[in-house]
């Protein structure tokens, strides 16, 4: 049972990071296209489609989370206020 239930977690672990990463270029990048060779096909990103607000947000959240030792909720408040800060400028 236990060897079972460690490869269900390792599966859904890979699906929680294939869905993180596939977000986050979505997010960051307005075009992103598809690098094919044989059977592998990796995402890319089309450099000049960079956001840089939403780059600016995600580097905040990131500070917030990793650096100043914030709680989920108050990260998303300072990202929302950030967020809506930009939104006036």
């Amino acid at each position: 049972m236990s060897g079972a239930l460690s490869a269900i977690s390792a599966a859904v672990a890979g699906v929680i990071l294939n869905l993180a990463i596939w977000f986050g270029l979505h997010v960051l990048f307005g075009r992103v296209e598809r690098l094919e060779s044989g059977p592998l096909s990796l995402p890319y990103p089309d450099p000049t489609t960079l956001d840089p607000a939403a780059l600016f947000l995600t580097i905040v959240a990131a500070a917030s989370l990793l650096w100043w030792k914030r709680g989920v909720f108050q990260t998303l408040a300072i990202c929302a206020a950030a967020g809506w800060l930009l939104m006036l400028v």
